[in-house]
């Protein structure tokens, strides 16, 4: 890798857009890596590693940018994936939750029924920021009967203190910490 860590690679490829999607807000733009399959194949893989062998069955990702990892690492640890949506997009009865994040306010869901039977979940996402999003989707996951193993995310903006939102989960795992 000419000399640089791999998470280097990976945060050489994240571009900052100042003032998206409103001012004050620096968006952090990870397209690039994206369009790069072996930096996207390694994001993958970072984010999956430290959830080898613990057991996940499920995999949960919220929409809509939890989606492109979420289903890669579920295949990366051989588990199935479920989504949280926004109203409205799931057809059947849903489990939901009003949030604050740090641009507005917003409501997620999943169906009832996605998480019968127990099973260890892994919840991931781009970006760890407020703490919003992650923390509505672990209330939607304490709807059921399913047990979240972790969550991982590429990018964790440290400094918006996300984490604070997630007390009771065990392991929260970054990649990238700005």
């Amino acid at each position: 890798m000419n000399g640089i860590s791999a998470v280097e690679r990976l945060r050489s490829l994240i571009r900052d857009a100042p003032d998206f999607p409103k001012p004050g807000i620096v968006f952090k733009d990870f397209t690039p890596l994206l369009a790069d399959p072996g930096a996207l194949a390694l994001a993958v893989e970072l984010m999956a590693n430290p959830f080898r062998g613990k057991g996940i069955e499920l995999v949960i990702g919220a929409e809509s940018r939890g989606f492109i990892f979420g289903t890669a690492i579920a295949q990366s640890l051989s588990a199935g994936f479920v989504p949280i949506r926004k109203p409205g997009k799931l057809p059947r009865s849903v489990h939901g939750v009003d949030y604050e994040l740090e641009y507005g306010t917003d409501r997620l869901e999943i169906h009832s029924d996605a998480l019968l039977g127990t099973p260890k979940v892994l919840i991931v996402d781009d970006l760890l920021a407020t703490g919003g999003t992650m923390k509505a989707s672990c209330e939607l996951v304490g709807m059921t009967d399913a047990r979240i193993a972790g969550i991982a995310v590429l990018i964790e903006l440290g400094y918006l203190n996300g984490r604070a939102q997630l007390a009771g989960v065990e392991t929260v795992h970054a990649v990238l910490r700005y």
